[in-house]
């Protein structure tokens, strides 16, 4: 396969997940955060659940490789980060404005890239090393409830959790890069989303209007389904970290499409931090 077929995929990857978090702060007004998570992913479930059929109609489903038993730590792992991971965005999300949680999804880059290192011996550039040091600096800002004070919005540490929670996901799912993408995403999709579904019921989240339950399947679909499907398809031929790199144009989008949604403009901090967190993402796509 062509080079700039795998970068088209990441892009494409991070062009539908991007309007997770300004569509996602929208439709947060009518449910709580907890059934919205798991409602992303069940959308994501049930959309490549249809694609899925329609592959087998077409007679495309031999062409790729089913998930086995030795790949069982691995999609176990992967289920309860996505559980956890989309909690904790959702929660932070509830209590920060979107634009800020779109940026603060770049975190994920880091993440990915130093359990990448650390655990998978993936290399890292030195080039790739200084962009995740920037970052990181753009992150503690955005993090900043009261940069006088030096005092943590606690929004801001839920979503950082949650791209901690993504890293590790992402490794776990580039160990079974190589298995079918659909296969894969309606494993994270049902898995992740119906265990989300028994901790919103648990907690006693209450059930939201039907029109906006399909909204969130469809933003599901759409920002989760289809966004994992072509990440797994980069992964397998740029390796987690690269991928995350190529994937880091998202959180740029998302804070194009929050500010015209919601027409906020944040402080002065924020432009400092998107001005840092532009250089260290220019730096990654080019190591």
């Amino acid at each position: 396969m062509k080079k700039s077929i795998p970068i088209l995929f990441a892009i494409l990857a991070a062009l539908f997940y991007s309007v997770n978090a300004p569509l996602a702060k929208v439709l947060l007004s009518d449910m709580d955060s907890t059934m919205m998570a798991a409602l992303l992913y069940l959308g994501a479930g049930v959309g490549m659940l249809i694609l899925s059929f329609v592959r087998k109609v077409r007679g495309g489903e031999g062409m790729e490789t089913s998930l086995t038993k030795k790949d069982l730590p691995y999609t176990a792992a992967m289920i309860v980060l996505d559980i956890a991971a989309p909690i904790s965005l959702m929660a932070g999300l509830a209590t920060t404005n979107s634009e800020s949680v779109s940026l603060l999804n770049n975190f994920e880059i880091v993440a990915t890239s130093l359990i990448a290192l650390l655990i998978f011996k993936e290399r890292i550039r030195l080039r790739l090393a200084f962009a995740i040091v920037l970052i990181t600096i753009a992150s503690m800002l955005l993090s900043f409830e009261n940069i006088s004070s030096l005092s943590f919005s606690p929004g801001s540490i839920l979503t950082l959790l949650a791209s901690v929670f993504w890293g590790f996901e992402n490794n776990c799912t580039r160990m079974l890069s190589k298995k079918d993408p659909l296969e894969i995403v309606m494993i994270k999709g049902f898995g992740s989303g119906l265990g989300a579904l028994l901790v919103a019921l648990i907690l006693g989240c209450r059930l939201p209007s039907p029109n906006a339950a399909l909204a969130s399947l469809a933003l599901g679909f759409v920002s989760y389904g289809l966004s994992i499907f072509f990440y797994v398809y980069a992964q397998r031929y740029l390796g987690a970290s690269k991928t995350s790199a190529y994937y880091a144009i998202s959180p740029f989008l998302g804070v194009l499409l929050s500010l015209l949604i919601f027409k906020e403009i944040p402080d002065a901090s924020f432009w400092i931090a998107l001005a840092i967190m532009a250089v260290g993402t220019y730096l990654t796509t080019t190591s």
